[in-house]
């Protein structure tokens, strides 16, 4: 049977779960910290997590990243007390598997976990045969990303609508542009159109095309975007931005693929699969009657919400390495390495224009004309080192009065533990990517040879023989 992880400090209720889940075959195990429950799934790969929300340590909705990022990738059941449900949405989109009230937690769990056990064995099944996407541009292994991963091989394997969403600077074309390489369509045009940008008195001459004569200054026929994406792909981005004159229309083309150019008399076909982006809330702008929520249900065959930069940083670093690498080839320089703290400050920043502003970023400490080898916080736009500052100090309690420095000791060692992991993490990444390669790793680090030993040691992960150690 399952291997399952109970997570709550209500001793009651962790007993109840404890005999129930025994009797009927499984075997639990407790926590009753966050702290603790990573422990444990550290050590063991759990099938399913049952979390609740009010823990002494933490919210338990803001470790849910956490428990999906384990190797086993355990299915999540957020309970919590009654009334409490502001967090149903975080949890959702968090990965959680679902999200039930504590006061009857033992009555309503079997059906969702039986239905999570199901869907883990079908997923163990499919991966089987597993799909190799093409994916080159989209950088991250989190697991926010790999679950939209997930989503774009199976909708890739089909010819339905996709609704890609997520706010600016995610990546919603690249996903656009993967979905479409990835599937059957992959040697036909992919069409963008930008909803946005499209002046509403052009938008259906853009789209439908126009016959000869049929306004002012149309003196020849013109196909429109739908005539040129058939057989491929019809990318709408920014889809929240179209009128609602044509969205009417524009359900109807997409039911049946027939469309009439402006001024024509007969109307044409086209074969193409629909695309859609957004960085709007649609469900809101269907509540408040700006968006159709006939033409809202009829693009989301498929959902893929990308998460914002702020919840997968542990994507940081790949991404970061990815941008220099492409920014010393196209300015044809010597590879940079960063410096731990450099990777640090761009992690304590929460990147409101997220992957972009990133991207955005590192092409302005690329135009500032420094010439080191190693990229350090100080080469950063002040308002990332300002973020960073305020951060270690609201950790490390600096900024506190006397009389508060006693109560502030904890947190002062929480952050020191939280470096500590982080150091972990990344030289632990930092040696994958260099493949084991001691003088590669201080390349692209910036770490001397004395330091990078030093952490190897101290995080045991000191070079196997396979690997290659520095020479003198």
């Amino acid at each position: 049977m399952a291997d399952i992880l109970v997570v709550d400090d209500d001793l009651d209720i962790c007993r109840m779960l404890d005999s129930r889940l025994r009797r009927t075959g499984h075997t639990p195990a407790i926590a009753h910290t966050l702290a603790g429950a990573l422990e444990l799934a550290a050590r063991t790969e759990f099938d399913i997590v049952l979390l609740d929300v009010q823990m002494p340590d933490g919210n338990g909705l803001e470790f849910i990243p956490r428990f999906k990022g384990f190797p086993s990738s355990p299915e999540v059941i957020i309970f919590t007390g009654r009334g409490d449900h502001d967090g149903a949405d975080t949890a959702i989109r968090s990965g959680a598997w679902d999200y039930i009230e504590k006061a009857n937690v033992v009555k309503e769990l079997t059906l969702p976990l039986t239905r999570a056990l199901e869907f883990r064995e079908e997923k163990r099944r499919s991966r089987a045969t597993p799909i190799h996407l093409k994916r080159d541009k989209i950088i991250g292994n989190s697991a926010g990303m790999n679950a939209c991963f997930d989503i774009l091989a199976n909708a890739a394997g089909s010819d339905a609508n996709v609704l890609i969403t997520g706010e600016t600077g995610t990546g919603k074309e690249l996903f656009a542009r993967a979905l479409h390489e990835n599937s059957s369509r992959a040697g036909q045009n992919i069409i963008t159109v930008d909803c946005a940008a499209l002046p509403e008195s052009l938008i259906e001459s853009a789209l439908f095309g126009h016959s000869r004569g049929a306004f002012t200054g149309a003196d020849r026929a013109r196909d429109g975007l739908i005539r040129h994406a058939d057989g491929g792909t019809l990318f709408l981005d920014e889809i929240g931005e179209l009128p609602l004159s044509m969205q009417k229309a524009f359900l109807r083309v997409l039911q049946e693929h027939r469309y009439r150019p402006v001024g024509a008399l007969e109307e044409q076909t086209s074969n193409f699969r629909v695309v859609a982006a957004t960085n709007r809330d649609l469900e809101e702008c269907v509540r408040q009657g700006t968006f159709r929520s006939d033409l809202y249900f009829r693009l989301k065959a498929f959902s893929i919400h990308l998460p914002p930069l702020r919840e997968r940083k542990e994507d940081m670093l790949d991404l970061t390495v990815h941008c220099i690498k492409r920014l010393c080839n196209r300015m044809n320089m010597e590879l940079k390495g960063v410096s731990p703290d450099f990777i640090e400050a761009l992690t304590s920043y929460d990147w409101p224009g997220n992957v972009r502003e990133l991207f955005q970023t590192m092409e302005q400490v690329f135009a500032g004309g420094n010439h080191t080898r190693i990229l350090f916080p100080q080469h950063l736009p002040e308002r990332i080192r300002i973020s960073h500052t305020r951060g270690y100090l609201n950790a490390s309690g600096s900024t506190a009065p006397r009389s508060e420095c006693r109560e502030r000791e904890t947190d002062l060692m929480q952050w020191r533990q939280a470096k500590d992991t982080f150091e972990e993490n990344y030289i632990s990444r930092l040696m994958q990517r260099a493949q084991g390669d001691t003088r590669k790793a201080c390349e692209i680090s910036g770490i001397s040879k004395a330091r990078l030993y030093q952490l190897l040691g101290k995080y045991n992960q000191l070079p196997s023989r396979g690997m290659k150690p520095l020479s003198n």
